[in-house]
């Protein structure tokens, strides 16, 4: 099985959590190497998600795979509202959100039109469910994977593998390497308050619940679906100050 993304905390998190059920598993990375390498999966492979070419040597390099994780993503961390937002940001945050996605749940749909079987996971974010001021570009990215992109997919799948599945998990605000410089003690305050549990998510929070969709024992009759891992967040003040 592949997971990209995984020199990232949930991607990382995520190699880890299939390998302890025994998978054998391709970490992807593109800058991140070491961090890559320090989790000692089996196949370690480079590719920049954002170029064609790149990802259909991934997917050569993988061989055969049952289930795929398409964790990888950028979150931009400077706010823009979106009458400042340059073209070049947006151009450039949806490539390497959408369009990575595109082309990994391509590259690796491919391979279960073949083989006639698969489970495809696909990570997006509390921000394409309620969208985030400051960041329009990620919001939207995150929103076309988690709906218009998985309705497609689950849909499109079953005419060459009738049982394989596509799902989404959309996390809320997780403690990793992408987050960490802006979760300052005022910004947890300030985004726990819409959580009923109060708290931001731990990569391995993430990992359980991709590992759960990605297994057919587990979640065998479940496709199309997005489930959220932010602490029973919602669109209004759970917490007074």
């Amino acid at each position: 099985m592949l997971v990209t993304g995984a020199s990232g905390g949930i991607g990382a998190a995520c190699v880890r959590a299939f390998a302890e059920e025994g998978c054998e598993v391709v970490a992807h990375y593109h800058r991140g190497r070491e961090r890559a390498e320090a989790l000692g999966a089996p196949v370690l492979v480079g590719a920049d998600l954002r170029v064609e070419e790149e990802v259909e040597r991934l997917f050569s390099e993988a061989g055969p795979l049952d289930v795929c994780a398409a964790v990888a993503g950028v979150w931009p961390q400077e706010d823009v509202p979106v009458w400042e937002l340059p073209l070049s940001r947006w151009e450039e945050t949806l490539r390497a959100n959408l369009t990575a996605t595109f082309l990994t749940a391509r590259g690796f749909l491919r391979g279960v039109a073949e083989r006639g079987h698969g489970s495809l996971v696909l990570v997006g974010s509390t921000a394409g469910l309620f969208g985030e001021a400051g960041h329009a570009d990620y919001a939207a990215a995150k929103s076309a994977i988690l709906y218009g992109l998985l309705l497609s997919l689950k849909n499109e799948v079953v005419r060459v593998a009738p049982r394989a599945r596509v799902n989404a998990v959309a996390p809320g605000w997780t403690e990793s390497p992408m987050t960490r410089g802006s979760l300052t003690p005022e910004t947890l305050a300030r985004v726990t308050r819409t959580m009923a549990l109060e708290k931001v998510a731990q990569p391995e929070d993430v990992a359980r619940v991709v590992v759960a969709l990605g297994s057919d024992e587990i979640s065998g009759h479940v496709t199309g679906q997005v489930v959220t891992v932010a602490g029973g967040m919602e669109g209004r003040v759970l917490h007074e100050t």
